[in-house]
């Protein structure tokens, strides 16, 4: 009995990742179904702070998707997205608290500079320029004029709204199964309510990533990485940018799975602060850990004393997708004909959505793509990589 296509490409996750793989494929003329175990940004889209950084990243092919990236979000700001999702071109500050690591940050930032990023290094003595609340005594720090903010949530949610009738959704659907025919190429997905064909699946399911590659029979060693955020009470603008200190570079590239904690403050249009950032491996243990917030809370108070009398009202926890060398797979999967995936990206999802989206679109329809995607090939991973 044959059974008619309705769609070119599953998107397996919905959020802003799957939302811009869906969005760039719809653009280019594919039928895109999207297909989510829970709600449109459900999991780690919902749960972050919605960071679009350049900042953060040493020069190589996570810095160049990021900056393809920044440049797709403000067209997208400019022309697509509306004003509700909060796209903010604020800039990022990254300051260091003695000599010593002032001068660690201002070779990071001479590195970058050297790739093309827009790092501007501010004296001691001007830091309160840029920001007036925080505290004295820092050693100097560096100004990222690309760095911006959007609201995660209403982000990927507006990208997939923007599709019409290119894109069905297919929300509270758990992928049970990856379709495949006589030569193991990709045929669809299976999930409780049936199978959805299509020659192409895209793994876009965050830390659920390598769980679908193993539906596919592949090998891709996907960890969650355990984040927790505070959020105050509504402020005025009492901080301008997104300010962290420069330890939080350093935590980001390590692959311990000890908790870490590092300084990083930033405002809201809305009015609450955030403040992050944890980062531990302990599976998916939704555990409130007040070891962990209290040391967000000490973090943020050193770098900004105003917020010593401030109260947080909420905190909430996610869990950011973890590659054992920090880069994402992105790309088609030479193991299997038809398999993208779209996962990975750990806690740099939201700013690196776009750039992800737009090269698996092109690898779908053939066009040229916008850098080389060797380094992120999902079968670099060895099988021992797995207990990693």
């Amino acid at each position: 009995m044959l059974t008619r296509r309705l769609s070119d490409v599953i998107v397996v996750g919905a959020g802003v990742v799957g939302a811009a793989c869906a969005a760039y494929a719809a653009q280019a003329g594919l039928r895109v179904t999207v297909v989510d175990r829970g709600a449109v940004a459900g999991g780690t889209t919902g749960a972050g702070e919605g960071n679009l950084l350049v900042s953060d990243k040493e020069p190589g092919p996570e810095l160049q998707l990021s900056l393809i990236s920044a440049t797709l979000w403000a067209e997208l700001a400019a022309s697509d997205l509306p004003s509700a999702v909060e796209y903010e071109a604020k800039g990022g500050l990254v300051v260091a608290r003695d000599a010593a690591g002032a001068a660690a940050l201002a070779a990071f930032a001479a590195r970058q500079r050297a790739a093309g990023v827009d790092a501007e290094p501010v004296p001691a003595d001007r830091l309160q320029d840029l920001e007036p609340h925080l505290a004295p005594g820092l050693a100097g720090g560096v100004h990222y004029p690309a760095d911006a903010q959007v609201m995660p949530a209403l982000a990927a949610a507006h990208l997939l709204r923007g599709c019409g009738d290119a894109v069905t959704l297919r929300l509270g659907e758990e992928v049970t199964g990856v379709l495949r025919g006589p030569a193991g190429e990709v045929r669809g997905v299976r999930t409780p309510r049936g199978e959805i064909h299509a020659p192409y699946v895209v793994n876009a399911a965050g830390v659920h990533g390598g769980e679908l590659a193993r539906l596919a029979g592949v090998h891709l060693p996907v960890l969650p990485r355990r984040g927790f955020v505070l959020v105050t009470e509504p402020l005025p603008r009492v901080v301008r940018r997104k300010v962290y200190a420069a330890d939080y570079v350093a935590d980001v590239a390590s692959g311990s799975a000890a908790l870490q904690t590092s300084a990083v403050v930033e405002g809201t249009p809305a009015g609450p602060v955030l403040i992050g950032a944890s980062r531990e491996r302990v599976g998916f243990d939704r555990t409130l850990s007040l070891p962990a917030l209290r040391r967000l809370a000490a973090g943020a108070v050193a770098l900004f004393p105003v917020l010593a009398g401030v109260r947080a009202m909420r905190t909430y926890a996610g869990f950011r997708p973890y590659l054992p060398d920090h880069l994402p797979a992105i790309g088609p999967d030479p193991r299997v004909p038809g398999l993208l995936h779209a996962c990975g990206h750990e806690g740099a999802g939201v700013g690196l959505a776009p750039a992800t989206g737009l090269v698996v679109a092109r690898c779908l329809t053939g066009g040229e793509l916008p850098l080389d995607i060797a380094p992120f090939r999902p079968d670099r991973f060895p099988a021992a990589a797995a207990s990693a």
